[in-house]
C-alpha cells in the first residue's frame, strides 16, 4: 500500500467550510491533496453577479491559505444533461424529485470521479457528513458521527465502485468542530452561511425559478370527494405532504389542510383536512431504480430501518424485490407525506444499504 505522502486525494471544494476543513483535515493527516472546484451551473443573482464566481473565489482564498494546489473544471453540460433535466422530467410528471441525490451519484461521484482519475487521484473526498469502512471485502457506507449533519440519505444512491474511490475526511467531526478549526485557521469560509435547497436555486423563489422553465397552470385545490376548496398555482409548486401555502386555512374545522395527492389529467391539487386523518397515512409504497452499495441486496426480502425523507427519524420496514430494480417497501407503522419522484434510503443501523426513488404509495 502506498505511504500517505505518496496517496493522492483529490477533494470537491464547494467554497463553503465543510470541504475547507475538510481538504484541511485531509491535509495534516499527510496526503497528496489536491482541490477541484466544479462549476456545475452559470446563473447571475439580482444584482448580475454570478455566484459560482464568488464560490471559487472562496475556494481560490482557501487553497492559497492552505498551500493546496487547485484547479476550476466545468462541469455544466453533465450536469444540465444527467441531474438538470430529470430534475424537469419529473415535475412535468407531477413528482417531486431530489436533484442532490441525482448530482452526487452522476456528478460528484461520476463525472468527478473521472476527472479526478486523469489528475492521478488514489481516492477522492468531499465536504460531505458520512463515514466509510471495509467489511469482508466490501466497502459500506456508514452513518457520520453527527447525526444531525449526517448526508448519507443524499448518498444512498452510490454504488460499490464509487464508495470504494471516497473517503470522508468529516467522519469523526461535528459541525460545530468544522467551524471552531475554520475559525482557528482564519479561514475566509470559516462564517460563511451554509447553503440550502437546490443548488441552482439558491436563495431566489423557487416558483419564480421554475416558472422560467415549466410555465405553471392554475387549478382547483379540492378534498378527495369533489369539494372545491380553492385554486393552486400550478401542481409543480406542490409536494405530497405540504401543509403550509395552500392558502385555505381556516376552511372547515380549522385544522390544518394537507397535500394527499395530484391528478394531473384533471390539474387538481388533492387535500384533506387534520393530521389525524387516516387518508394521509400509507402502509407501503413501490420504490424504483433500486441500488445497492453493496452493489447486491442483503436479500431477496429482508427487514430493516429506510428514510422517505432527510429529517425523518427511522422507520422500520420490509423490503421485498418485486422484478429487476423495483422493491415493494411495506411500513410497520403506516406513513404520511410519501411523496412519488424522492427518495427511500435504506439503513442497518449504523450502516446505509442503498436507495431508490418513490414511484408510488400504497393505501
Amino acid at each position: 500500500m502506498k505511504e500517505k505522502k505518496d496517496t493522492r486525494i483529490v477533494i470537491g471544494m464547494s467554497g463553503g467550510v465543510d470541504s475547507s476543513v475538510a481538504a484541511y483535515l485531509l491535509q495534516q493527516e499527510g496526503y497528496d491533496v489536491v482541490g477541484v472546484f466544479m462549476k456545475n451551473w452559470e446563473e447571475k443573482d439580482d444584482d448580475g453577479y454570478c455566484t459560482a464566481l464568488q464560490d471559487f473565489e472562496d475556494v481560490v482564498e482557501v487553497s492559497e491559505k492552505l498551500n493546496l494546489p487547485y484547479e476550476l473544471v466545468n462541469f455544466e453540460k453533465e450536469y444540465w444533461d444527467r441531474v438538470f433535466t430529470y430534475f424537469l422530467d419529473e415535475y412535468k410528471r407531477g413528482r417531486t424529485p431530489n436533484p442532490d441525490v441525482m448530482c452526487n451519484k452522476e456528478i460528484k461521484f461520476k463525472a468527478f470521479l473521472e476527472h479526478a482519475e486523469t489528475l492521478g487521484a488514489d481516492y477522492i473526498a468531499m465536504g460531505h457528513y458520512a463515514a466509510k469502512d471495509v467489511h469482508e471485502g466490501k466497502a459500506r457506507l456508514l452513518r457520520a458521527k453527527d447525526l444531525n449533519k449526517d448526508q448519507t440519505y443524499f448518498l444512498c444512491g452510490l454504488n460499490q465502485s464509487q464508495i470504494s474511490k471516497a473517503v470522508f475526511p468529516l467522519a469523526e467531526v461535528t459541525k460545530p468542530e468544522v467551524r471552531e478549526i475554520a475559525e482557528k485557521l482564519e479561514l475566509s469560509t470559516a462564517k460563511k452561511k451554509d447553503s440550502t435547497g437546490i443548488c441552482f436555486i439558491g436563495e431566489r423563489d423557487f416558483n419564480a425559478f421554475l416558472d422560467k422553465f415549466l410555465p405553471a397552470q392554475p387549478g382547483k385545490i379540492v378534498t378527495p370527494d369533489g369539494q372545491v376548496m380553492g385554486d393552486h398555482e400550478g401542481l409543480l409548486y406542490y409536494t405530497i405532504g405540504q401543509r403550509k401555502g395552500l392558502g385555505i386555512g381556516g376552511k372547515g374545522t380549522g385544522e390544518p389542510w394537507f397535500v394527499i395527492d395530484k391528478n394531473i389529467q384533471t390539474n387538481e391539487l388533492i387535500v384533506v383536512q387534520g393530521k389525524k386523518n387516516p387518508k394521509r397515512y400509507k402502509s407501503a409504497l413501490e420504490a424504483e431504480k433500486v441500488s445497492w452499495i453493496a452493489d447486491e441486496p442483503p436479500a431477496e426480502s429482508f427487514t430493516c430501518t429506510a428514510k422517505f425523507r432527510y429529517r425523518q427519524p427511522d422507520q422500520g420496514v420490509d423490503v421485498k424485490r418485486l422484478e429487476g430494480d423495483r422493491w415493494l417497501v411495506t411500513f410497520h407503522e403506516k406513513q404520511a407525506g410519501i411523496a412519488p419522484g424522492q427518495v427511500v434510503a435504506f439503513y442497518d443501523g449504523r450502516v446505509c444499504l442503498g436507495g431508490g426513488i418513490i414511484d408510488f404509495a400504497i393505501d
